[in-house]
């Protein structure tokens, strides 16, 4: 047990690199206490970037690599001061800490040799008693020492004087002219044992920018229990990650700002490239991004302008093994190589798939790609796409076997498969009971009303086609069935509004045209899935939740440390979104049925369907009818349809989240008025509602933040949002649209029975298998969309899984500790759960021959694509 008291030590003088700026001596008292365990040095203010341009290190390669680490030894000399000595350990990047060559390089070796590499200052965490305003600082340099195991370590040596008290802060400044990166900082060999608390960021050189970097302990704080040292750090550190709405905005920055999506088109470059700015209209509603204060273009002054790369703040950046095996890169060469040399190798763009066994060779027999072996580090890049048949110079690009096709080939082509993965599949979020009927066995997607307004407009766009559909579906109590698809053109070019009703017919007209039908209906699924199952909902509505954290939020806020680990590369996947996904002429527009429209059809949706209440798992069943209150019923729900895998599996994922979320909101939140009275929790709040989705600041279903239960359910919905709805519509597309006909994301012709010529219908007669495969997308358009998906769906080898690591900041804490190896616990009894249920052969959804089981939503998962594993957040 640790001794309480005072431990008054003899004041030592600094050496000489160590004196205040007047010569003055420096001294530091540091007390044997456990409130001193808990927070003896409470920040570090660092103005030094890591030499290279690329970004954080997860905690998997801190643990292996070191990182950045400030470790104190403290020796006693006698009761009325202590001596420290500090060593800092600097994070070198992929290519070496002394990459960067040339005159600055020089200079900042010369600083090295010269021991003034970081200048460090600590903050006492106590303000003087009488004044009431911050001690002054105690500075001194840190020089370079030695290299070990890839770690650059620096030194620094300080004495504190006894009145000095706890040190709550360390201010540091970058003397180099590059950037460095800070994993941790650890205090050892103080009189009550080591201290650490975790930094993960990069710090910039003070030629940059001369603002000093502030780091906390990993004890957190509510803003009424800050010390009174650190209260005014605490708010200028706010202050400045809000920046001031000017300028453009610098790689180096961490600035955190809001702007409306103003920069999808590209206008200057061709006025077809023009977009629609989404938000800030009542007709175009949308969240909004991270600014990036780019200039106008020329054509359009109220569009941004685009470049190469996309400001994001600069903690926000993939890490450098993300970007080098995995993240930006990877899609990066898959756009940039990969794609162009599949258009060299399909001279016609809309050449289509003569046959199914033409489908089938995408994945035996590959397809030849003159100019791939260019680049020579493809098979790096991309593992599992690039599969030589001998060696790269064949340039052979051959696919994986997605896991539908290779449970069963065929399984495509039946209704029970069509209907299976509506509530097992990519996209279980759509299917809705019609609570009209008093038994509830009828159920419904429907995408009329939404896409209705757009089908025209669509139609004019070369190599798609758009209905307004709605498709019906029966439940018997064991399975879901098809019932009827109807599909809907509203009047066009003098032409009546034409409408059709299909249904699983015995003729063969009617069952080739049935399955037409349902081709047109997963197209539509497809869209929708992508652009507001997975864009909207989960990438597009959280990126407003990140920037009011980090502009309201303290990090020694324990809310803020609940949800960082959340909100991990959310901000840089959604830029690379805006460079080549989403934008103008990208990804979505050329391969979804659409085109252009994608991301306007997005925002409408947002404005007539988008609630953050519903967001939450059980509310959103609820609203579908796929679910009611039941308080007899596990997790409080009783489902519709009980073998409902996404669902079921869902609430228990949700129940385990939400239980760790009540644990650690009931820890810091001990009296319920301290959550109406956190000024920094309720302007956050207030933020995300009337800024980041001001566009519907005025809706009457924004929860109040008031209590513990509003800041549990909150807090509970975002995390879920961010890790198990992502997951479920992410990491299974491969799994489930690699073969393209189970998911066709574009159709390219109308139906036949549509005012068909009589030549129309004459080859639909002859040649019904042609017709179809003549609708389905092109054999480019296929390709990019597997090519895209294949890399989308997979795991970063640095990926990091809800509950699997504890964050520096939950150890400090027994109390949440404990919660966490509770949670932890039960994420580990929830994968033996969902393969209990996988085996169960009376769950038809998940099990049976040919049937993928349902394993989106297992916790954890090894590197790659395997359509499992629940990362903490969006970052792919």
């Amino acid at each position: 047990m640790l001794n309480t008291s005072t431990n008054n030590i003899n004041l030592l003088l600094l050496p000489k690199p160590f004196l205040g700026e007047k010569g003055e001596q420096n001294n530091v008292q540091l007390f044997n206490s456990s409130r001193v365990h808990k927070a003896s040095v409470g920040a570090f203010f660092l103005s030094r970037k890591l030499y290279g341009s690329d970004g954080g290190v997860t905690r998997a390669h801190r643990a292996r690599n070191g990182g950045l680490r400030v470790k104190a030894v403290a020796t006693t000399d006698s009761e009325q001061a202590v001596k420290v000595k500090a060593t800092v350990s600097v994070k070198p990047t992929v290519g070496g800490f002394l990459t960067n060559v040339g005159f600055s390089r020089g200079l900042d070796d010369i600083t090295d040799v010269l021991g003034k590499t970081l200048l460090l200052e600590l903050v006492s965490g106590e303000a003087q008693e009488k004044r009431g305003v911050e001690k002054a600082t105690i500075k001194g340099y840190a020089h370079r020492l030695k290299s070990e195991d890839g770690i650059v370590k620096y030194e620094a040596d300080f004495v504190v004087p006894p009145e000095f008290g706890e040190v709550g802060a360390v201010l540091v400044e970058n003397e180099h002219h590059k950037e460095m990166y800070l994993t941790d900082i650890l205090l050892d060999g103080l009189p009550f044992g080591s201290v650490q608390f975790s930094c993960n960021s990069w710090v910039h050189a003070k030629y940059d920018n001369p603002e000093k970097r502030v780091f906390f302990t990993n004890k957190s704080y509510l803003p009424s229990q800050t010390p009174s040292g650190l209260k005014k750090l605490r708010e200028k550190e706010l202050e400045n990650m809000r920046g001031d709405g000017k300028g453009e905005r610098k790689s180096f920055e961490r600035i955190y700002d809001y702007d409306t999506y103003n920069d999808l088109g590209d206008p200057d470059k061709d006025i077809e490239l023009a977009r629609p700015i989404l938000g800030g209209s009542k007709e175009l509603p949308y969240p909004r991004r991270c600014r990036t204060g780019r200039p106008p273009t020329k054509t359009d002054p109220s569009s941004e302008s685009r470049a190469n790369s996309v400001y994001v703040p600069r903690d926000e950046t993939f890490s450098e093994l993300k970007q080098t095996q995995f993240g930006f890169k990877t899609v990066y060469s898959v756009l940039h190589a990969v794609v162009p040399s599949l258009e060299i190798a399909m001279v016609d763009p809309n050449l289509g798939f003569p046959y199914f066994t033409a489908i089938d060779s995408l994945f035996n027999e590959g397809v030849n790609c003159p100019g791939l072996q260019q680049h020579g580090f493809l098979p790096d890049m991309l593992p599992r796409l690039i599969r030589a048949v001998s060696d790269l110079e064949d340039n052979m690009l051959r696919f994986e076997v997605p896991k539908i096709f290779d449970r069963d080939r065929f399984s495509w082509f039946r209704d029970e498969e069509f209907s299976r993965q509506t509530l097992a599949g990519l996209n279980p979020l759509s299917i809705k009971c019609v609570t009209a009927l008093k038994e509830k066995k009828l159920f419904i997607i429907d995408y009329h009303d939404a896409f209705l307004p757009y089908v025209n407009k669509v139609r004019e766009l070369k190599g798609t086609t758009l209905y307004g559909s709605r498709t019906l579906f029966i439940y018997d109590d064991e399975t879901l069935r098809p019932l009827a698809i109807e599909l809907t053109r509203p009047p066009c070019n003098g032409k009546p509004q034409w409408k059709k009703v299909y249904m699983p017919g015995n003729s063969a007209t009617s069952a080739w045209l049935w399955k037409l039908a349902k081709a047109h209906v997963l197209a539509h699924d497809s869209g929708y899935h992508q652009l507001i199952s997975h864009w909207l909902r989960t990438h597009c509505c959280t990126e407003p939740y990140i920037i009011a954290a980090n502009r309201q939020l303290s990090t020694m806020h324990p809310i803020y440390r609940l949800l960082h680990p959340h909100f991990r590369y959310t901000t840089e996947i959604n830029a690379l979104a805006r460079l080549a996904l989403i934008n103008a002429g990208g990804i979505i527009e050329s391969s979804f049925s659409p085109g252009k429209y994608s991301l306007e059809l997005s925002s409408v949706i947002y404005g007539l369907e988008w609630r953050f209440d519903h967001e939450a798992l059980p509310n959103d069943l609820i609203s579908r009818g796929m679910a009611e209150e039941d308080p007899s019923a596990p997790h409080g729900l009783k489902l519709t349809i009980e073998d409902y895998p996404y669902a079921s599996d869902g609430l228990e994922l949700w129940s385990i989240i939400k239980q760790w979320v009540t644990d650690y909101v009931n820890h810091y939140y001990k009296d319920p008025s301290l959550v109406e009275s956190d000024q920094e929790l309720q302007a956050w709040w207030t933020e995300v509602r009337t800024v980041g989705h001001g566009d519907k600041k005025d809706e009457p279903w924004w929860p109040n933040l008031k209590t513990n239960d509003d800041l549990i359910q909150i807090v509970t919905t975002i995390i879920w949002v961010t890790s198990g709805h992502h997951a479920a519509v992410n990491f299974g597309q491969y799994a489930y649209a690699g073969y393209f006909p189970n998911r066709p994301t574009v159709i390219r012709s109308k139906m036949p029975t549509e005012d068909p010529t009589d030549e129309e219908w004459k080859h639909f007669l002859e040649k019904p298998e042609e017709t179809l495969l003549r609708s389905y997308p092109s054999q480019i358009q296929a390709t990019r969309v597997m090519a895209i998906l294949d890399v989308l769906s997979g795991h970063s080898p640095d990926e990091e899984y809800i509950g699997e690591n504890m964050e520096p900041s939950w150890e400090e804490e027994p109390m949440i500790k404990a919660a966490f190896e509770k949670f932890n616990g039960r994420l580990k009894e929830l994968e033996g759960i969902i393969d209990e249920r996988n085996a169960n052969e009376a769950l038809r959804n998940r099990n049976g021959a040919g049937v993928v089981p349902y394993e989106l939503l297992k916790p954890f998962s090894t590197p790659g694509v395997t359509a499992m594993g629940v990362p903490n957040s969006i970052s792919i």
